[in-house]
């Protein structure tokens, strides 16, 4: 079955970096569209940003505009959020999505990221 996994997470400092990773596996990688989500205690999950399955295409929630960069490499299966200028805010559990239609989106189980002095 599909497989994605997410990795990277972990304890930052506020103003502090991470590039999460999400590895794809048992699935046409290059037909899918890419995204992260994210979700925060209590709060509902989020879309953070997406990218075409191409790559050609991106799109950010307007909380990360300027401060999250996502890229895809479709030699390696691989989708990556690199987190710049992070904020206490952006503390959550990632999750990434791969979706090609209804049918077609599967989701991994999520990496931690706290941001905490």
């Amino acid at each position: 079955q599909v497989q994605l996994v997410e990795s990277g997470g972990g304890l930052v400092q506020p103003g502090g970096s991470l590039r999460l990773s999400c590895a794809a596996s048992r699935l046409t990688f290059s037909t899918y569209a890419m995204s992260w989500y994210r979700q925060a205690p209590g709060k509902e999950r989020e879309l953070v940003a997406v990218i075409t399955s191409t790559g050609g295409s991106t799109n950010y929630a307007d909380s990360v505009k300027g401060r999250f960069t996502i890229s895809r490499d479709n030699a390696k299966n691989t989708v990556y959020l690199q987190m710049n200028s992070l904020k206490p805010e952006d503390t959550a559990m990632y999750y990434c999505n791969a979706r090609r239609n209804s049918k077609n989106d599967y989701w991994g189980r999520g990496t931690q990221v706290t941001v905490s002095s």
